[in-house]
């Protein structure tokens, strides 16, 4: 990979859709980046907005325009064959979650990787958050304690024009899939690996092919169980979008926890960073004394676009790797074979927390 260096980083967005459209409107507000193309098959929309050439196909997209970068938002089902040809094209990427559909797919992308010098960043922009890195140097400082479990919750009603494309209908969309993901990859990310998974699904208020609700339970490696619970057909309150005001476009209730997180010592919400814990003798009779964590301010897509462009630019390694990502799709796997068997099943290793593979 070739290092780009002494000015804006000129950026390619394969797909026009809602998030190719969010990534442009963060690239315009970067002053290190800029957006040179957009290739779309459907829609010259946004490359008429920031008034830069439009292409049909992404093949042409990062053989003709110039990017030194791109930005992959299209469909789900189309993400490894159009990082695999960013790849061959010698052009870091920023690929979108999920990083394959199956777990099958993000493997051929993960040898891929391994057998190229070409970086390829995974958009887990939660990652980015200064409330987790905070929260994960909370757990593994100790100061709560020995991990004991973690409850997690993603429920919203999703407006009826967001399915109007038919592929967040079909599989290879769905709340696990397409949400899911985001929490499961933090869970790994905070928490340790997960290796055990049982699930529950149901379309039964959508009625799409793919499911609108699902809980799940999770066991770590270190002994620790979450839960997880989300719809996206749900009215309520709790979840990342809604706590953190990561997307403005989403009413914010910054009181209002997503997760909680408990140890042996202590425990924290999430991403509030409220620290709960007895100072003194420590059961059950004891008041909580309560604590803010204090965090560093900034948002998830404007860190992680600026962690893009050190990438593309050799200047830092990929937080979320292609091999990470994929450990993460194969739990949601895992959770999504569970709900359809109704048993408890093992998740295979794949990669640890940090992205390094593990042999």
């Amino acid at each position: 990979m070739s290092t780009v260096v002494g000015h804006a980083l000129r950026i390619g967005i394969i797909g026009a859709g809602v998030m190719g459209t969010k990534h442009a409107e963060y690239v315009a507000r970067e002053q290190d980046a800029t957006v040179v193309a957009v290739a779309d098959p459907f829609s010259r929309t946004l490359a008429g907005k920031l008034g830069v050439p439009h292409f049909d196909s992404y093949h042409d997209l990062l053989a003709a325009s110039g990017a030194e970068a791109v930005i992959i938002a299209n469909p789900n089902s189309a993400h490894v064959e159009t990082t695999l040809a960013a790849i061959e094209a010698r052009i870091p990427a920023l690929l979108e979650k999920p990083v394959a559909v199956t777990a099958a797919e993000a493997a051929h992308l993960v040898a891929a990787v391994r057998d190229s010098d070409t970086v390829v960043l995974v958009g887990h922009h939660r990652r980015h958050h200064p409330a987790v890195s905070k929260a994960r140097n909370l757990i593994a400082s100790g100061v709560i304690g020995r991990l004991v479990a973690v409850n997690g919750m993603w429920l919203t009603k999703k407006s009826d024009d967001y399915f109007e494309q038919r592929w967040r209908r079909e599989t290879g969309a769905g709340v696990m899939l397409i949400n899911l993901v985001h929490d499961l990859d933090l869970a790994r990310y905070l928490c340790g690996e997960i290796t055990t998974v049982q699930a529950v699904s149901s379309n039964a208020l959508r009625g799409f092919e793919v499911e609108d609700t699902a809980a799940v339970i999770v066991g770590f490696d270190n002994g620790a169980i979450g839960t997880f619970i989300l719809s996206d057909s749900a009215v309520a309150p709790w979840g990342w979008d809604q706590a953190t005001q990561d997307d403005p476009q989403f009413p914010c209730n910054p009181d209002i926890p997503a997760w909680s997180i408990a140890g042996t010592t202590g425990s924290l919400t999430f991403p509030q960073l409220a620290r709960f814990y007895h100072q003194g003798e420590s059961d059950w009779y004891q008041p909580l004394s309560r604590r803010y964590e204090s965090t560093d301010a900034g948002d998830s897509y404007t860190r992680q676009l600026q962690h893009f462009i050190a990438v593309a630019r050799g200047d830092a390694a990929p937080l979320v790797t292609v091999e990470d990502a994929a450990a993460s799709l194969t739990v949601i796997e895992v959770a999504q074979r569970a709900a359809k068997c109704g048993h408890r099943l093992d998740v295979p290793m794949v990669s640890a927390p940090t992205g390094k593979t593990t042999e």
